[in-house]
């Protein structure tokens, strides 16, 4: 995969569609997991952390109006000098949802399963670390797992996109404990403790 341009320009490039302060940790929550999957899958670390960063890139334009994410996203980043497999990738995480014409799509790729569980996995630890006092530091698997299997708990969090880490070959307790790790190295750029 071509990454055209630097990260530092692409947070220049999120932060000139998406102002919301929570949405920019989730992208960077999302960095984190996709960048420890690929060291754990000996993958491209740089393209899969990319993918995490930006997968979002249109959300702060259509927030109002979900069944439109995605639909800006291909634009935005062929702009940016993203190639087609790039975009085709960010894109697939909406596979399923009722946006975009994706409803009826279906993952096939490693690559794909990874980033749709890793950004969809960000909100169950981040609303679990919220419950902790902002604490990730010692948050541990069993715990999380808890709140996982408490379908109340961070009820909009799809727990079969998250189960999706198994197409990965890696269990949910394995993908648990990678994403907490990646998660609480970056604790300082996202609030956490």
């Amino acid at each position: 995969m071509n990454l055209p341009i630097s990260r530092d320009k692409v947070i220049e490039l999120i932060k000139k569609y998406n102002s919301d302060e929570k949405d920019f940790i989730h992208f960077l929550e999302s960095e984190a997991i996709m960048k420890k999957l690929a060291e754990k899958l000996e993958e491209n670390v740089e393209s899969w952390g990319m993918l995490g960063l930006i997968h979002d890139i249109d959300w702060g334009l259509i927030k109002e109006n979900p069944r439109e994410h995605l639909t800006k996203a291909p634009e935005i980043l062929k702009k940016a000098g993203f190639d087609d497999e790039f975009v085709s990738v960010v894109v697939s995480h909406g596979y399923g949802f009722d946006c975009a014409g994706l409803k009826n799509k279906k993952r096939t790729k490693k690559v794909e399963y990874a980033l749709a569980a890793a950004e969809t996995i960000t909100g169950l630890i981040h609303a679990y670390a919220l419950m902790r006092n902002k604490k990730i530091s010692d948050m541990e698997v069993a715990g999380l797992k808890k709140k996982f299997k408490d379908k109340t708990f961070a009820a909009a969090v799809n727990r079969e996109i998250i189960k999706e880490c198994e197409f990965l070959n890696l269990t949910l307790d394995e993908f648990f404990g990678l994403s907490i790790e990646a998660i609480k190295n970056i604790k300082n750029e996202i609030g956490l403790n």
